[in-house]
C-alpha cells in the first residue's frame, strides 16, 4: 500500500492534468462557459422556490427560506455531481488505463476534486444571497473550512468506492440515480428540519448529508456551532473507509484492467 500511495504522489502531474481537463470539459461546448457554475445554483433555487413556495405554499416556517434553500442546494449539488462523475471516472478513461500503468484510484479522486472547484462558485452564490438578506458571517465562519474539508474527504471516499464497484457492476450507474434522489428528499435540503415524525427522525439524525447541509446553515445563517460530534464521526469513518479502498485498489489493479 505504501508503494501504491508513493506511486500516486509521483503521478501528481497526472492528477493535475485530469482536474484541469475536467474543468475545461465541464462546459466546453456551451455558450456561457464557466458562467454556468454561477447560473446553475441560481436556476436551481428559482425552480425549487417556485415549487415549494408558489405551488405547495410551504417554506414560511423559515424566515429566510430562499437563503435556506440556496445553502442546501449548493451543498447537495457538490454531493450529487461528485457521485455521478466519480462513479464513471475509471470507465471514462478505460482506453488510457488499458495502455498505460497508472494508479486507478487517481481517476475518482480527480473527478471529486474537479467538483470542488464547481462548489467554490456555489459559495459565491451563497455569499450573494447572504449580502442580499443582510446576514454577515460572525466568528462561526472559522468552522466553514473544516466542514468543506470533511465533505471533501467524505466524497473522496464515496468516489473511490463507487468508481471501483461500477467497473464490475455497470448497472450501478442507473441505480445511483434513484439512490441520490432518495437522499435528496430524505435530507433537509428543500424542507426545514424538525418536520418529520419522531419515528422517522433517524433519516436526519444519522444521515451524513443532512449533518453536512445543516452544518453549513448553522455556520452561515444561524451563527452557531455545528454538530461537531456528527462531523467528527463522518470524517473518521470516511478516512478509515478511504484508506481501506486505497488498499483494495493497490491489491486489485489487475482485476480492474481485466474488467475493462
Amino acid at each position: 500500500m505504501k508503494s501504491y500511495i508513493h506511486e500516486m504522489l509521483r503521478r501528481k502531474d497526472l492528477l493535475y492534468y485530469l482536474v484541469k481537463s475536467g474543468l475545461k470539459a465541464e462546459h466546453r461546448n456551451s455558450y456561457l462557459g464557466y458562467f454556468w457554475w454561477l447560473l446553475d445554483p441560481l436556476l436551481n433555487v428559482m425552480v425549487y422556490y417556485f415549487l415549494v413556495i408558489i405551488i405547495l405554499g410551504r417554506g414560511d416556517d423559515h424566515p429566510n427560506y430562499p437563503l435556506f434553500l440556496v445553502v442546501g442546494l449548493v451543498a447537495w449539488r457538490w454531493v450529487s455531481t461528485s457521485i455521478n462523475s466519480s462513479s464513471k471516472s475509471i470507465l471514462r478513461y478505460s482506453s488510457i488505463i488499458n495502455q498505460v500503468s497508472l494508479p486507478k484510484a487517481l481517476f475518482p479522486i480527480s473527478f471529486t476534486l474537479t467538483q470542488l472547484f464547481n462548489f467554490a462558485f456555489g459559495l459565491v452564490v451563497i455569499a450573494i444571497f447572504l449580502a442580499v438578506y443582510g446576514i454577515m458571517p460572525d466568528w462561526h465562519i472559522v468552522y466553514l473550512p473544516m466542514i468543506i474539508l470533511i465533505q471533501l474527504v467524505f466524497q473522496l471516499m464515496l468516489g473511490l468506492i463507487l468508481g471501483y464497484i461500477t467497473i464490475f457492476v455497470r448497472d450501478l450507474e442507473n441505480v445511483l440515480t434513484y439512490v441520490t434522489r432518495v437522499f435528496f428528499y430524505a435530507s433537509p435540503i428543500i424542507w426545514v428540519g424538525g418536520r418529520l415524525p419522531e419515528e422517522y427522525s433517524f433519516f436526519v439524525d444519522y444521515n451524513p448529508i443532512a449533518i453536512l447541509v445543516t452544518s453549513y446553515r448553522d455556520v452561515l445563517i444561524d451563527h452557531q456551532v455545528p454538530n461537531l460530534i456528527g462531523l467528527a464521526i463522518i470524517f473518521a469513518l470516511s478516512v478509515i473507509l478511504g484508506v481501506v479502498m486505497i488498499r483494495h485498489y493497490s491489491k486489485n489493479e489487475h482485476k480492474i484492467i481485466k474488467a475493462l
